[in-house]
């Protein structure tokens, strides 16, 4: 009878101990502060994201890619309007013209320093476990 009244307590936090060298311990602190994080708040994400194969951005990066996920918006937005008056007959001026290359190299750059961010952020998180 006790064992069914017996009431199953599971913590969502559970803490450990870890003992790490003083250089580790310092390395530690280093990727933490690199991160924007506590040096205890560190190993706990790193771990988490190891053990459930996540690979998490910090937030100033991943609003950085936010940020740059609206500019495409807005440069997309930009690119129909000029498909519009250019498939609607209307005169193009050279200097839409220039524009347009212009914009299409922002475009190009942005996708390559997201890209660049995005495989930064995997390689970091891989780092030292070769």
């Amino acid at each position: 009878m006790q064992d069914s009244l017996r009431l199953t307590f599971r913590a969502k936090w559970v803490l450990m101990l870890v003992r790490l060298s003083a250089d580790d311990r310092l390395l530690l602190d280093a990727r933490a502060e690199a991160r924007g994080m506590r040096p205890a708040t560190y190993p706990s994400v790193l771990l988490r994201s190891h053990l459930r194969q996540l690979t998490p951005l910090p937030k100033d990066k991943l609003l950085a890619l936010k940020h740059s996920i609206a500019e495409l918006g807005s440069i997309g937005r930009n690119f129909n309007q000029i498909a519009r008056a250019v498939s609607g007959g209307g005169e193009v001026p050279g200097s839409l013209r220039s524009e347009f290359w212009a914009v299409l190299k922002i475009c190009t750059a942005l996708r390559d320093n997201t890209k660049a961010l995005l495989r930064a952020n995997l390689t970091s998180w891989a780092a030292g476990h070769d």
